[in-house]
């Protein structure tokens, strides 16, 4: 199993993330929301791993242009869950699925990375 690294292209977070992964000589495959949708057997584990609070960018873009009842329904994972797969931006990016590991990293941290990497 290869690292997977699950974003949005035009992410500057998920742009910092990928280029520490090569400049660290780490490969690994990219899936992309946009193009390629949320993968919801994955996102079900990552809700059950990290939970709906971690998953959920309340600081973008996206969640700022939800309206306030949308905002105020995601008070849970099955109702995250559903607004995760209605608006993949809303995710906290970069979510990365590690060789040997269950759960994935949600978010880009070099010191917790550089960690993993040796693992």
């Amino acid at each position: 199993m290869s690292t997977t690294v699950y974003g949005i292209t035009n992410c500057d977070t998920v742009k910092r993330a990928r280029a520490w992964l090569t400049d660290h000589g780490i490969d690994y495959a990219f899936h992309d929301f946009k193009k390629q949708g949320v993968p919801e057997a994955d996102l079900d584990r990552w809700l059950a791993s990290a939970g709906w609070e971690t998953l959920v960018n309340r600081r973008g873009t996206m969640w700022r242009r939800l309206d306030d009842a949308t905002r105020e329904s995601v008070v849970d994972n099955a109702s995250a869950r559903r607004a995760l797969i209605e608006y993949p931006s809303l995710i906290k990016r970069p979510v990365v699925q590690w060789p040997g590991r269950k759960d994935a990293t949600v978010g880009f941290d070099a010191e917790a990375w550089q960690k993993l990497a040796k693992a």
